[in-house]
C-alpha cells in the first residue's frame, strides 16, 4: 500500500520555519511550487526565461513577506496572486501592455462555442498570439478566476475596459480556434 502524504499539515510546519529563515524549508517549498508557479508566469509572458525571472522574483518576493501569510487561504493561492502581480509589473515595465480605449458595451457574455479537439500548447500559443491587454484579462479572468472590478482594481482601468478586453479576447480565441480546426480537418 503506498502512503500519500498530505501536504496542509506538512506546508503549515513548512511554512513557518521559511518564515523564520531557514532555507531548507524555503527551498522545499521552492521545489513543491515552482512548476505550478511557472505555468502561471507563462501565462502572461511567452518568453520562458522571462517567465522565469519573473518567477524567481515571485518566489523572493514570497519568501521576503512570508510572516504576513497568517493560514487564512491557500498557500498555493496567496503564491499565485504574487506571481501573477509580478507578472503584470514585468509587462508594465516592458511596455507591453495596452488597453483598448473604447469601451464595448457587452450585452451577453461569450463562452467557447467552438468544438476542438486542439492540444494544450496549441492554445497556449494561441493565447500568446493576444494582443497583450486581451491576454491578460482573459487569463485573470478565465483561468485565475479574478471578477473584472479586481482586475479593473489591479490593472488600473474601468470594469467596463476588462469586460470589452475579455469580449475581444474570447472572439479573437474562437476566430484562431475556428482557423486552426479548419485547417486541421481541412473543412469549413
Amino acid at each position: 500500500m503506498k502512503v500519500i502524504q498530505l501536504h496542509h499539515k506538512n506546508n503549515t510546519a513548512l511554512i513557518k520555519k521559511a518564515a523564520r529563515g531557514k532555507r531548507d524549508a524555503q527551498h522545499t517549498l521552492f521545489e513543491q511550487y515552482a512548476p505550478k508557479m511557472l505555468s502561471v508566469c507563462r501565462y502572461y509572458i511567452k518568453d520562458i526565461q522571462n517567465a522565469e525571472s519573473v518567477m524567481l522574483n515571485g518566489f523572493f518576493k514570497a519568501f521576503t513577506n512570508l510572516k504576513r501569510f497568517k493560514n487564512e487561504g491557500s498557500f498555493e493561492g496567496w503564491l499565485r496572486r504574487i506571481m501573477v502581480r509580478e507578472a503584470i509589473s514585468f509587462l508594465r515595465q516592458e511596455k507591453k501592455v495596452e488597453f483598448s480605449t473604447e469601451d464595448e458595451v457587452v450585452t451577453h457574455e461569450s463562452y467557447n462555442n467552438v468544438d476542438s479537439n486542439i492540444a494544450v500548447a496549441q492554445i497556449q500559443e494561441i493565447i500568446d498570439q493576444l494582443p497583450e491587454g486581451y491576454k491578460m484579462v482573459f487569463v485573470m479572468y478565465a483561468i485565475e478566476g479574478y471578477k473584472h472590478h479586481e482586475i479593473a482594481e489591479i490593472l488600473n482601468i474601468s470594469e467596463g475596459t476588462s469586460k470589452s478586453q475579455l469580449f475581444k479576447a474570447r472572439q479573437l480565441l474562437q476566430k484562431q480556434i475556428k482557423d486552426l480546426n479548419t485547417t486541421s480537418y481541412g473543412t469549413n
